[in-house]
């Protein structure tokens, strides 16, 4: 496999490595029973689903240049599972990360487990012992288990317990993987009592990051990786957004995503609120522990101050109010951008895409684009929005962003 790098200084430069879970054996064991307490929004038709995923892959591929480098979570934890340690590890970490499960009781059992029947298990529940477990159909929103900043990897810790084995599950990788060997004192862990996912942290430059205090990512989250970041990284500026603690905004990306350097599509009725404490700068303080803070108008006077250039806002679902509620729903403003000015988003919000078209945007299919460039190599120059044909895989609720873990991108 090619060397594992960690190199993220924005959410534009052009993609070179990035982490993803194509939906497997996990998805078919959603009951609609289950559903709701694995924070899951319907049962996915898997076939469709992991067509619809591969194709989002081979666009991908075309940019970074081989599946190389487009990294499978299951092939990464199977290859690490053939260590003892990387198992016993998994074992005790999950056993701590789930007290409601009385996993000890069972510790030495899953510690016997081959790595065949301990990885599957991993991923779906289910092992020869007499242990109820849930399945990760969340999994393929593999945004949420890590955030890569400059040369660092920020682990999450999981606001549920729904997806805490997911937290183990990127732990047990970048800690025990060969291919992370030399990146691990570059692994951010974070301590116990906060909750973060990486979907509440975009990278705005190499000095500025904007972390969401959402559902998922509680405000001790968001100021324990800005101590961490300025200590370790280049970062001068944290900005943090104050969402509602709700599941339609449950991270930033999902009202907020960058598609150029000076471009981003928003949810207007949240990112363009003025108001009191909704948007905060923090800087390094005169000590590690104290943080400066600046109270702003809003995210978009804040972005033009610290990035020094003019932002402009693209809305999410057009000028239509129940338009922008409609698309954001469905993941309208969850872009994910392969490089600058080229991005990829669901074909179902059409509205979304005409406003892309508006601004310059030359919209195609998945389809399209891999066919014009089937037998050619893409160059920088225009702007690009695809259509990514996701009708099983929105249903779950996570757009390209949220399906994503970029962890190295190239300046073009």
């Amino acid at each position: 496999m090619s060397p594992i790098d960690f190199s993220i200084h924005s959410e534009t430069d052009r993609l070179k490595q990035v982490i993803v879970h194509t939906p497997g054996a996990e998805m078919d064991l959603v009951s609609p029973h289950d559903r709701e307490a694995l924070l899951f929004e319907d049962i996915l038709y898997l076939s469709h689903a992991r067509k619809e995923h591969e194709l989002m892959c081979a666009v991908f591929e075309k940019f970074v240049g081989s599946k190389g480098s487009v990294f499978q979570i299951t092939e990464l934890l199977k290859e690490a599972f053939e260590q003892e340690d990387a198992r016993a590890s998994f074992v005790d970490q999950l056993v701590e990360a789930s007290p409601g499960m009385n996993l000890r009781a069972f510790e030495s059992d899953l510690n016997r487990l081959s790595p065949e029947e301990l990885y599957y298990f991993a991923l779906t529940g289910q092992s020869p012992l007499s242990l109820e477990a849930k399945p990760l159909p969340n999994l393929m929103f593999m945004r949420d288990l890590a955030a890569v900043v400059g040369s660092h990897m920020v682990l999450s810790h999981a606001a549920t317990s729904a997806r805490s084995r997911e937290s183990v599950i990127i732990n047990v990788v970048a800690s025990f993987h060969p291919a992370f060997a030399a990146h691990r004192d570059h692994i951010i862990k974070l301590p116990r009592g906060v909750t973060f996912e990486g979907g509440d942290l975009l990278v705005a430059s190499k000095e500025t990051v904007v972390i969401g205090n959402s559902e998922r990512t509680s405000l001790g989250g968001v100021l324990s990786v800005a101590r961490r970041l300025f200590a370790e990284t280049s970062v001068e500026n944290v900005i943090m957004v104050n969402l509602p603690k709700e599941r339609s905004c449950m991270h930033l990306d999902t009202v907020f995503t960058f598609s150029s350097p000076d471009e981003c599509v928003v949810f207007p009725p949240l990112i363009q609120l003025n108001g009191l404490n909704n948007v905060l700068t923090f800087r390094a303080g005169d000590s590690p522990q104290n943080l400066d803070c600046t109270v702003e108008e809003n995210l978009h006077s804040a972005l033009e101050s610290v990035l020094d250039r003019k932002i402009t806002f693209v809305a999410c679902g057009g000028s239509d109010p129940l338009s922008q509620q409609r698309e954001q729903w469905t993941d309208g403003a969850n872009f994910f951008a392969i490089a600058p000015g080229v991005v990829i988003g669901y074909e179902r919000n059409q509205k979304t895409f005409d406003e892309m078209a508006a601004r310059g945007y030359r919209v195609v299919t998945a389809e399209g684009f891999l066919s014009y460039y089937q037998e050619s190599v893409w160059e920088p120059g225009e702007k690009i929005a695809i259509k990514l044909d996701g009708y099983e895989l929105s249903r779950g609720r996570g757009g390209p962003r949220c399906m994503t873990m970029p962890i190295a991108r190239t300046v073009v």
